[in-house]
């Protein structure tokens, strides 16, 4: 994991960035591995790849971090992703794996009412998608609105989004 890392620190060949961070994302589904990236500091440096201008790439950071996710401390330290994971699920082509990517990592994110506010801001996105997406991105948007809407301080938000 370690050398998968520094390789992914390492290199600017995006199929070499792809195949790192499918491994990290597969190895992600065993939780001791979810301590040791995250101990390794290899979460800042998947997410260091959200801004990688290649949709592939981008994409299969967003997964990994998505596998992440479903560790407490690894949610603490990805949540600073994610006003930069909506903004990348807003300005991505419709329907597209990147933006469906995004959706799953932020219905992980949302799962608590922790990391809220933070999406706060793309709560008009998230109606337009729910309104103009295929069937896939409008289920991944569903999950983080019913997420959102489980929190009463979210009420207001919810409400008053203009879409």
């Amino acid at each position: 994991l370690q050398k998968l890392i520094h390789l992914l620190q390492a290199t600017d060949d995006p199929l070499i960035q792809e195949q790192a961070l499918i491994t990290l994302s597969n190895s992600a589904a065993f939780s001791v591995n979810q301590d040791i990236i995250r101990n390794l500091d290899g979460l800042s440096v998947i997410g260091g790849m959200l801004s990688n201008c290649v949709p592939k790439v981008k994409e299969k950071a967003l997964n990994a971090l998505n596998n992440l996710s479903m560790n407490i401390k690894n949610q603490e330290e990805i949540q600073v992703f994610i006003t930069q994971v909506c903004r990348t699920v807003e300005s991505a082509p419709l329907n597209s794996d990147v933006q469906l990517a995004g959706l799953r990592l932020l219905t992980n994110m949302s799962v608590t009412n922790d990391y809220h506010q933070k999406m706060t801001n793309s709560i008009p996105c998230f109606l337009h998608l729910l309104s103009e997406g295929t069937e896939r991105t409008q289920i991944q948007v569903l999950k983080v609105l019913v997420n959102l809407s489980a929190n009463p301080a979210m009420t207001r938000h919810l409400l008053r989004a203009q879409v």
